[in-house]
Parts: structure tokens; C-alpha cells; sequence
């Protein structure tokens, strides 16, 4: 007895598992196919003008004729006695009582409905671009072919203002190219199958977003590229799931922009600050993963050392300085510039300005380091504090930056 999947199939629906059991030791040895189902079955012959197919029913099914001609070449010379087949039947008794199927049909079939199923689970899968026109990509999906309209691909493809000619040439470059889709218009009736990327990758984004959310803890390093830049901060790919590492945590320095520190397609280590997922926002940092600057400074630095230094920022109280060799920023008091009566640091030195210094203060607690340029070349030693004991006005302070 030889049956086939489909007739297992329809029998239990029939009779039950106990009344199938029934009928297989009642001798039942065949099914009765339908037109228009879909048959598992083995190839007993290949002539020129036919094949022969068990298909478990009582009569014979063969594929003839036009449905041959249908197979691709190399399909047919690949197909060998003993093989399993997937078939459709065309009719189930021809005038000889033989099933008439089709190999070909019955993969369109299978192919038509692999489609329906994604497209109800809305699942995402991917194919390749097999052509194009000038409204967009063609996908051929086995037997069934996809249309991916332009406006459907991602935008990273191109800017989206393009000429049709210019649109064209990019379509056609896309030709071979595997993508990730989703199926979101299906027709049988109309032959019609629309596919879209971007559907697909806002879908795959929201999935990662959520499993990330879920997996990421607080405390963790994790590796990501950088995707975007504002004023704010820089937004990190964590696969899948954009995370932002605001200005401040750029860096232990003090910075305008964050082009400062990282660019755009920049891979990077980060410190997951906090993970809100309600809201589904991830907070990051950068400078969390470096030493702190300043817990280093009491080893680095002391009073009458000289050290050399680039001018960062001038205000009306005096002239920062980031120390070489560090991210450390010391003050240069307008009172520290020169021997001379100064009422503006700019009537000495300009941003950028390479200089050397001799330290006259470290306040590591308070995060502050004095410099001297009029003592710099002074070989005595220097009194630590600023002249006449004067501190900065911490509002000035704040504007320094």
C-alpha cells in the first residue's frame, strides 16, 4: 500500500485516527484525487512524451503533453526514476482513467501559497532582485514573481531625488542584490504579489528594538555603530536598536558639537547608562568606558611644574588650556598672562595657540588646575594659589564653556 501525505490527510479528516486505522487493516489501498489538489508522489517512468507518477490512487497519474513542454529544461533533464515529486492534479480521470498532473502548476501552487502564508504571519524573508522597470524591482519568489515598487524600497538605496533616468540606473544596479521584504499586498486572482522593503526593515527594527530592550541590562559594554548626529548627542546602532549617548557623555572634556568626538559609520564601544523600556529609550555614554580624567590629576600634576598646552577658550577672566598629553583643562587667570597690565586675555594669546606653562594650583577635588604663563619662565619657585588669593566667579565659571 503506497499512500501519499495528501490522502493520509484527507482520511483523517474523514474517519478520524481510530477510523483510519480501521481502514488500513481493511486493506484500504488507494484514494480517490480531486482536481486541483496538491499530490506527493514518486516517478515510475520518463518517456519523451510522458512521465509516470504514483500518486497512491487507484489509477495512474502521468504528466503529458503541454505541461513537458512547461518544465524548464534543466529541471527535466534533472528528474531520474525513483524520484519524489510534487504534483498538481489537472484532471482526475481522462478519458483512459488515468490523473493528468502537472509538475509545474503544482509548484506555482505551493509557491502561491507559501506567499499567502507570509503574508498573514506578515512575515520578513528574503529574495533576490531578478529585474526591473520604471516603476521598480521584480523578485521572482520559485514560480511566483513580486513587484517591489520604488516607493517601497529603503531609502539608503538612494536620496530619493533622482531623475527617472537617474532612478532607472539605480534600479538597475540593484538586479542581483538579496533584500529583505514583506508581502504587503497579495491577488491571487490578479496575479498580483506587492512587496516592500521598507515595510520589512521598520518591522525587523521594531522586532530588534524589543528583544534589546528586554536582553540589555544596565552596566553593560556594548559594540555599536554610529548612525546619527545632532546637537544633542549621537544616536548608536546596538543592532537593530538606536540608543543616544547624549553630549555630556561624549566626553570628559568639555565639547560644542559631538562631530568632535565620534562621525557617522564610526564603530564604538559604549556604557549602557539606562534602559527605559516603556518608552523604549536607551541612554549611552562614551566617556564611562575611559578613566576619568581628573582622578589622575593629584599623579600627573603639581605645583611649579611645567607643562605645555593648547589654548581652548578665551573669557574675559583668563585663557583655558588643555594640557598636553591629557583631557585636562587648566585656567590661565588674566592676572597670570604677563607682567603687563592685561585687560583682555586676547591681547595675548588666540585660540589655538600653543604655549607653555608653569602650574600654580591643583584643586583635584574641585576639579581646577592654575596655570602661569608670566611665571613659565621664572625659575623660582612658585607660591600655589593665585595672587592675592582671588577664586574664580563660579557663574564665570559655568560660562567658560
Amino acid at each position: 500500500m503506497n499512500l501519499s501525505n495528501h490522502s493520509v490527510l484527507l482520511i483523517e479528516e474523514a474517519t478520524g485516527s481510530e477510523g483510519m486505522e480501521v481502514l488500513l487493516e481493511g486493506g484500504y489501498d488507494y484514494w480517490e484525487p480531486q482536481q486541483g489538489d496538491i499530490v506527493q508522489g514518486h516517478i515510475m517512468r520518463i518517456t519523451p512524451a510522458e512521465i509516470l507518477v504514483d500518486i497512491g490512487s487507484k489509477a495512474e497519474g502521468i504528466v503529458i503533453g503541454r505541461e513537458l513542454q512547461q518544465l524548464e529544461p534543466e529541471v527535466l533533464e534533472g528528474l531520474r526514476v525513483g524520484d519524489e515529486v510534487l504534483t498538481y492534479v489537472l484532471t482526475s480521470e481522462d478519458q483512459e482513467g488515468n490523473v493528468l498532473l502537472s509538475l509545474s502548476r503544482a509548484q506555482l501552487e505551493r509557491d502561491w501559497q507559501l506567499a499567502a502564508m507570509r503574508f498573514q504571519q506578515e512575515e520578513i524573508f528574503e529574495a533576490t532582485v531578478t529585474g526591473f522597470n520604471k516603476g521598480g524591482l521584480l523578485v521572482q519568489m520559485g514560480k511566483v514573481r513580486g513587484f517591489l515598487p520604488a516607493s517601497q524600497i529603503e531609502r539608503n538605496h538612494w536620496d530619493g531625488k533622482t531623475s527617472n533616468q537617474d532612478l532607472e540606473n539605480r534600479l538597475a544596479k540593484m538586479v542581483g542584490q538579496r533584500v529583505q521584504l514583506k508581502i504587503i499586498e497579495l491577488d491571487r486572482g490578479r496575479n498580483r504579489l506587492i512587496l516592500s522593503e521598507r515595510a520589512a526593515l521598520s518591522q525587523y527594527r521594531r522586532e530588534q528594538k524589543e528583544r534589546l530592550l528586554a536582553q540589555l541590562q544596565e552596566g553593560e559594554t556594548r559594540h555599536g555603530v554610529v548612525t546619527n548626529l545632532c546637537d544633542f548627542g549621537a544616536f548608536v546602532d546596538l543592532g537593530g536598536a538606536d540608543g543616544l549617548v547624549h553630549l555630556s557623555e561624549l566626553s570628559w572634556n568639555r565639547i560644542s558639537k559631538p562631530q568632535d568626538v565620534v562621525q557617522v559609520g564610526q564603530e564604538v564601544d559604549v556604557y549602557v547608562l539606562n534602559v527605559d523600556r516603556e518608552r523604549g529609550r536607551i541612554g549611552l555614554s562614551l566617556k564611562r568606558l575611559q578613566p576619568e580624567p581628573w582622578s589622575q590629576v593629584d599623579e600627573m600634576y603639581e605645583v611649579g611644574q611645567l607643562v605645555e598646552g593648547q589654548v581652548t577658550n578665551l573669557v574675559k577672566f583668563g585663557a583655558f588650556v588643555r594640557l598636553e598629553g591629557s583631557e585636562i583643562e587648566g585656567l590661565i587667570h588674566v592676572s597670570e598672562l604677563s607682567e603687563e597690565p592685561v585687560s583682555h586675555p586676547n591681547e595675548v594669546l588666540q585660540k589655538g595657540d600653543h604655549v607653555t606653562v608653569r602650574i600654580i594650583r591643583v584643586e583635584s577635588d574641585r576639579r581646577r588646575i592654575g596655570l602661569s604663563l608670566k611665571a613659565a619662565d621664572n625659575p623660582e619657585p612658585v607660591a600655589e594659589g593665585r595672587p592675592g588669593g582671588e577664586e574664580m566667579d563660579p557663574e564665570a565659571e559655568e560660562d567658560a564653556g
